[in-house]
């Protein structure tokens, strides 16, 4: 598992990407989102299908890439409100995002006292 400082931010592409290419071609695709790809934080893009997804992250000292192909479904991205070119999520979400789980099937649970729903 990939442990994220608290100041690194995860930016998600909205639009897929030719999973062809690495280092620099990542890096450019950054650029085309008017980020900075050595800014410390991490990228994550997806091919159409969203079956692979790639990451990009400048440590200080070089440039680390993690690929990621799923053998059986597709990566379901968070809701993206409205995004244009990239969505921000924070590190809890992409692991979870890389872990295959369902944002969209998702729910938050209430908690509901006892009495309460006995009462309905």
């Amino acid at each position: 598992m990939l442990s994220l400082a608290p100041t690194v931010r995860v930016f998600v592409a909205v639009e897929p990407l030719d999973m062809r290419g690495s280092f620099d071609s990542l890096a450019g695709a950054v650029r085309r989102l008017g980020l900075d790809p050595v800014d410390g934080h991490l990228y994550l893009f997806m091919n159409k299908r969203r079956r692979i997804a790639k990451a990009l992250w400048f440590d200080g000292s070089g440039w680390c890439v993690l690929a990621k192909r799923l053998e059986a479904g597709s990566f379901q991205v968070p809701p993206l409100d409205g995004a244009r070119s990239q969505v921000q999520i924070d590190a809890t979400m992409f692991a979870s995002l890389l872990a295959g789980i369902d944002f969209t099937a998702a729910r938050r649970g209430w908690y509901r006292h006892a009495q309460s729903a006995a009462s309905r």
